[in-house]
């Protein structure tokens, strides 16, 4: 079963057991997918359907904005509306790869450091290419720049 096919599976299980904000979740994400495949068939057919990694990404990119929310109602003062962000993150990180360790994420980065000869900050943008597809949704953006930008800089 496809990532797509398995959220619209939870949806009609969220419709029958109530589960009303885990509906509205999967809801706005099964949307967002609609979104990107209505985008993209102008340029690969006109019954073009995502797969599973670009699923991933557009829930990758909704789970990125749910932190940001949290952070800015943090820092407004809105602890309610923060927590209600941080439930929507909880049930979008069910349909995410597994996050990985900062060992492994930092164990990739040497990797990629190693397989690209890079050796200061000007290669960061480099290492950041080589690094980001194999992390694909099992780490924060800003975790991984940061950890590559303090191995570099060292």
């Amino acid at each position: 079963m496809s990532l797509k096919e398995q959220i619209s599976s939870d949806i009609k299980k969220a419709l029958k057991a109530g589960e009303k904000e885990r509906l509205s979740v999967l809801r706005m994400v099964n949307s967002r997918v609609l979104e990107k495949e209505v985008e993209l068939r102008t340029s690969k057919g006109r019954d073009y359907k995502l797969n599973d990694d670009e699923v991933i990404d557009v829930i990758t990119s909704y789970a990125k904005q749910r932190r940001q929310s949290i952070e800015s109602y943090r820092s407004g003062g809105r602890e309610d509306l923060a927590a209600k962000e941080e439930m929507e993150l909880e049930i979008l990180q069910d349909y995410l790869p597994a996050q990985l360790s900062e060992e492994e994420v930092s164990r990739i980065i040497d990797e990629a450091i190693a397989e690209t000869g890079a050796s200061s900050p000007k290669d960061m943008g480099t290492v950041m290419r080589v690094v980001m597809p194999r992390l694909k949704g099992a780490s924060d953006g800003k975790v991984v720049n940061a950890l590559v930008r303090q191995k570099l800089s060292s």
